[in-house]
Order: C-alpha cells, then structure tokens, then sequence
C-alpha cells in the first residue's frame, strides 16, 4: 500500500497543486490522477463506494471554528488569537510550521495535493474528488457538473406545421392603410389654431449657462423683492438634563462653583444655573422671561432687512494635503547630472524654449550655456560683473539671450542652431545707426540707450539706475526691464526690431518690483510691493487692480493658460496665490 518515491519526484514546473499535470479532464465523465498517486488499493475503494445521501438537517452542519462573524481577518493579523468563543474565550491561532516541515510532511503525504488552508477557520480541509472534480472543471472554464448542458437546443413553442395563419384567417381591415379622413381635418384644424395663436405653448424655462462662482444668495431674484423680508427666529437648543425641574446630582454646581461664575466674563459665564425642586409646582417663573423678549425684539428692530449668509471657512482645510512618505518612494538619493564650471554662486538659470540648452548667470562674471542631456558647456561669456538674471528668447528661431550684468542689460547672441539662424541672429542685434533717443523727460535725459557691444557680438541697454528684472513676450520681439526707482521710467517696454524704447506708465501706485507679459493676450502685469495692476496694452488703460494680501511682493509669474497668477513674498513660508476670472477676481 506505499507509494513509491518516484511518484514525488516528477513536479510541475510551476509547483502548484492545481497544474494540467495532477489531473486531466479530457473525458467528461472521468478524472485521471497522474502525479498523486492515486494508484492505490484504498484510493480505488473509495471511489468505487457509493456516495453517502446528503442531509438536508441542520444538526449535521458543522458549525465554524471562527465565530467573529463578518469581521475582517485582517483585524487579527498581529494578534495571537483569531476570534472568541461563545464563552468569550479567544481562540489561539495554530503554530504554523515552517517550510522544510511542510515539504517533508507533504512528502510523505500523498493526499498533501488535496488540502487546502481554510483561512477564515484557520485549519487545513481536505477536498474529496468530486470537489476536485468540480474544480477543475471551472478551471477550463466549464459547466460545475458535467450533467449540465451549456448550449442547449432551442425549443419552438408553437408550431405551425400544416396552419395557413398563425393567429387569424380574417383579411386586413381597411382602416390599417388608408388614411383617416376625420384625423387629416382634425390636423388640420390645430394647425389653424396653432398659426392664430389661439394655442399657445408653454416656453421651456432657459437655464443659465454661466453662475458667480464666489456669489452669494443676495444677488437672487428672491432676495430682492419689496418689502422687508422674513427673518424667523433661531431655533433654540432642546432641553437636556440640566434643565430637569429634578436633575442629578453631578449636574448641580456646588456654592463655590457658583461663586467662581461671578469671576468671569459675562459672555463666558453659563446662561442657566440648574436647580433642583421637589415637584414640578415648586418650579418659580423664569426670572428673565421679559428681558430676554425685549431683547429679542431689539434686534428685529435693528437687525438688516437682508438675510446673508456667512460663510465660515477654515483655514486649515484651504491648504493642500500633502501626499504620504510611501507615495513619494523611491526617494532621489543619487545626482543624476551636475553641471561643473562656476566659480562663485550661481544667480539665474534659464531654459531655452525647446528645452536642449540651458544658460546660467554667476557672480563670478561668467554667463555659460549648457546642454542638458550631456551637461557639457559649450560656450562662455566673461562679462566682467556679476550676472544678477538671465532670460532666453521663448522664440526658438531666436537664439537671443538676455542678461542683466551690473546695471545694465545685455543681449547676446547663442550661437547655437544652423548657419540661417545665426544669420539672422546677427543681423537682429546689430545697430546700423544710432538708435533714436527715447522720449526727453525734464532733466533732458533719455531713458535707454541701445549701443553696439565692443567685445561681444550683443547690444548693451543702458539704462538710468540699475536694472532689477527682464521678461520677453511670448513673440519674442518686446521685452521689459524693471529700475526700482519712484519716477516714471520704472517699468520700461523694448522692441528688439526697431531697436526701440518708452516708459507708458507715467504713475504707479507704488514702487515696481516685477512685470510679466501675459502668454497669450495683450496684457500687461505689474507687480508693486503690495498690489498687482493689469494693463491693457492695445487700451493703454488699466484692467484690474489685485491686492495680494502679503507684507511685501518679491516675485510674480504667470500660468501658461492665462487663467492664474502666483506672487511670492520675502515672508517666511507664504505664498499668496490670486485667481482671476473673466467678471470676478478673488484672492485666498
């Protein structure tokens, strides 16, 4: 009755119990055991003994191990025991044996194939043929039982063998395909009414497509009809027990707690004081009945004859939530790329518009492009200062680059691209003449002055007093320079093909710090210490005027949609994000 080892020794490649190679189902009615062996006396026996009546009784249902319900196993993952019992004892967890244990029991074992972990029971089931049966039908994608037929024939429930009509012999009646005479006149006559107007529809109410998204209910038609409108009077709270006529002990204040009240503020000492009487008779009149009404009549008199509605918001939910630490894995432990060649700090960085190159301003008086994928340096300009912001030209016909070197303002030629471009590079910022001198303010001074570069292949704009901030338009034609200074060649627009350029804001509420072009309209934004103005260029007229909220701007930039605008403050964590809206601005 043993089995041989070399009926353990042939496994499937994948180890598993339920592989093609432990049971075949190529015979519907038939299961073959190939690797199991089940070529045994006992095995056979079992099979060939008729299979016991099934019970519908409940007494013969075993009931489970685990009487925790539905409650997850998960819950007891840590836990030593998995449940309790019906006298509230836990049920321990059995030991579970290692691996090697398991291999060699399972060697031996050569009904080991047939169990399975019963995990909500925590105990090992063994599964009879028929299951196996069963199961490894479903596995092939069949029918449980193999008495069952997927596709049966269809059935025709009537027949209409040697019938002439199915249903009637009677013809067609006339009224099914010749038109109705009294239905065309009755058409007909509503047409009439209809084109008279004596039949009028009712018109479908228009929805409107668009709503004030930070509007509140006093704009609505019902809030502004005549007459004072209803204000009903606040709900008060229900009784608990405190306000019992006989409450518990624990609810009455002792004389010293009494005596505490009369310390504190009137807004923060307690409105009712419980009492305990013997009956509900025994109850006095409440003492301030008639003050309480007028006081509530008071306010009717006073209140507004509008009903806002406050909204209380909490500060905390208007701040992002920050993903977890296991979201972020795996962390960035290693530098990918470092771009070496700086002698002092670096204090701008600039990425061309196609993203290949990229420009870095020092404090060592160098300005050097870089490609990103290599990090190799390609080319180095030693201006001479220190090099406080550099901005490329968003066009990537233009390889222009802008920098700021002391007080003035460089454009410099990249040489980068193919011959055309660089070309027309250096025609674009060469100056054939003396460029026209800007508008004459009252000291006779002009504003810009465009001049040729001796050493580079570049224009320098000299400007009155140091520059602080240059932005391109998106054409890659205008550009701006911000002085920080009180009079009216602060902000100051360029046009880099006529070699031009003009100060049109004569006054500013306050002193420039920034000025950005918006992406893709004619607008203009500039950013003082403590509010933003949007200009319209085409107008020449201002558009809005946005208070940041912040002691002090340091920064703005634009959204690529046109739709938000995000200041920055010299404040220590604090950001003041404005968003605008084509009716209705906000700020948060």
């Amino acid at each position: 009755m043993g089995h041989s080892d070399g009926d353990h020794d042939d496994l499937s490649a994948d180890d598993s119990p339920w592989s093609e190679d432990i049971w075949s189902d190529d015979n519907e009615g038939s299961l073959s055991f190939e690797d199991s062996g089940e070529g045994s006396d006992a095995e056979s026996d079992e099979t060939d003994a008729p299979a016991a009546e099934e019970s519908d009784s409940s007494e013969d249902e075993v009931a489970p191990r685990n009487t925790v319900g539905d409650v997850p196993l998960v819950w007891y993952k840590d836990e030593e025991h998995i449940g309790y019992d019906i006298s509230g004892r836990k049920i321990k967890k059995r030991d579970r044996e290692g691996r090697i244990e398991a291999y060699l029991r399972n060697a031996d074992d050569a009904k080991n194939w047939r169990k399975i972990y019963d995990e909500y029971n925590d105990e090992e089931v063994q599964i009879t043929k028929e299951e196996a049966k069963i199961i490894s039908r479903m596995l092939k994608g069949k029918t449980p039982h193999t008495n069952v037929d997927p596709y049966p024939d269809y059935v025709d429930w009537f027949e209409y063998d040697d019938k002439g009509h199915p249903l009637s012999s009677a013809p067609e009646p006339k009224r099914r395909f010749v038109p109705s005479k009294w239905e065309q006149k009755k058409v007909v006559k509503l047409v009439r009414a209809i084109r008279k107007g004596w039949i009028k529809f009712d018109k479908p109410k228009e929805e409107p497509n668009f709503y004030l998204l930070w509007g509140d209910e006093t704009d609505t038609a019902d809030n502004k009809r005549q007459g004072l409108s209803y204000i009903p009077a606040p709900k008060p709270n229900l009784p608990g027990h405190e306000e019992s006529y006989n409450p518990s002990v624990e609810y009455i204040p002792t004389q010293e707690e009494i005596d505490s009240y009369q310390l504190m503020y009137e807004e923060d000492r307690p409105k009712f004081i419980p009492r305990r009487f013997d009956c509900l008779r025994s109850v006095p009149a409440y003492e301030k009945a008639l003050r309480e009404g007028f006081d509530r009549c008071l306010d009717l008199y006073l209140c507004p004859r509008t009903r806002k509605k406050r909204i209380n918001i909490d500060p905390e939910s208007l701040k992002p939530k920050l993903p977890s630490k296991k979201d972020l894995r795996p962390y960035p432990r290693t530098c990918y790329l470092e771009f070496k060649g700086h002698n002092g700090p670096v204090k701008s960085l600039s990425v061309e518009a196609s993203g290949q190159w990229i420009a870095s301003g020092s404090s060592d008086g160098t300005i050097r492009v870089w490609e990103v994928e290599t990090g190799r340096c390609i080319k180095v300009w030693k201006v001479g200062g220190v090099v406080h912001r550099v901005a490329w030209n968003p066009q990537p016909d233009r390889h222009i680059l802008a920098a700021i070197v002391d007080h003035d303002l460089l454009l410099l030629n990249a040489e980068i691209g193919d011959e055309e471009v660089q070309m027309r590079t250096k025609k674009l910022l060469h100056i054939e003449e003396l460029a026209p001198e800007e508008e004459e303010t009252g000291d006779k001074k002009p504003a810009v002055k465009w001049v040729n570069h001796d050493k580079f292949d570049g224009i320098v704009l000299i400007h009155h007093k140091a520059v602080s901030t240059v932005e391109w338009h998106f054409k890659g034609d205008y550009f701006t320079t911000v002085v920080p200074s009180g009079d009216s060649r602060a902000v100051l627009l360029h046009q880099l093909s006529k070699k031009h350029s003009h100060h049109p804001f004569r006054k500013l509420p306050g002193l420039p710090i920034a000025a950005v072009f918006h992406p893709s309209q004619k607008m203009f934004f500039v950013a003082t210490k403590k509010f933003v103005q949007v200009y319209d260029l085409q107008k020449a007229q201002i558009v809005k005027k946005l208070e940041s909220g912040v002691r002090e701007i340091s920064s703005i930039s634009i959204h690529p949609g046109g739709d938000n605008v995000i200041v920055g403050s010299k404040m220590v964590n604090c950001v003041g994000l404005i968003l605008i809206y084509p009716h209705v601005h906000t700020r948060h």
